[in-house]
């Protein structure tokens, strides 16, 4: 086996593993794993499109659609339309806020000891890297694959 092939083979399990941890997570903590999703990207206080978390968090437009529609129903979520736009933003309610943060401030604290383990012992130019690498592989199968 080639050494590029070798470490992507690594790359992929770490991703695996990454994304079960998440979902493990949202399950012991009683959520969806979607729902863990919409939280972290509303959590930084700013609104978003549906568009744009279904992008970034490769969340199907009707999942989040149903999702949003949990959150507004129990008081989490509001739906918002921003100055002259026909598209509504979701934004996160103050007891959405308190809630959202119950259920990340675990995850964050997992998350931040990771990297502070993480970079004791490599230089952040690893999440360059890791930025660099999913936008070159995003060109090459868009240009390959998915066009």
């Amino acid at each position: 086996m080639n050494q590029e092939r070798e470490y992507i083979d690594r790359l992929w399990t770490c991703t695996n593993i990454i994304d079960g941890l998440y979902y493990k997570s949202a399950r012991s903590l009683h959520i969806k794993d979607n729902m863990l999703s919409l939280f972290y990207a509303l959590a930084d206080g700013k609104t978003h499109s549906q568009k744009q978390i279904c992008e970034e968090y490769l969340i199907p437009k009707t999942t989040l659609n149903t999702i949003v529609r949990e959150c507004t129903e129990k008081g989490y979520a509001a739906l918002v339309r921003e100055n002259g736009s026909k598209e509504k933003r979701i934004t996160l309610t103050d007891a959405g806020r308190e809630y959202a943060l119950s259920i990340l401030k675990p995850i964050y604290a997992a998350e931040t000891a990771a990297m502070e383990r993480t970079l004791r012992k490599f230089s952040p130019e690893f999440i360059d890297a890791l930025e660099c690498f999913s936008d070159y592989l995003q060109q090459e199968f868009e240009q390959s694959i998915l066009n």
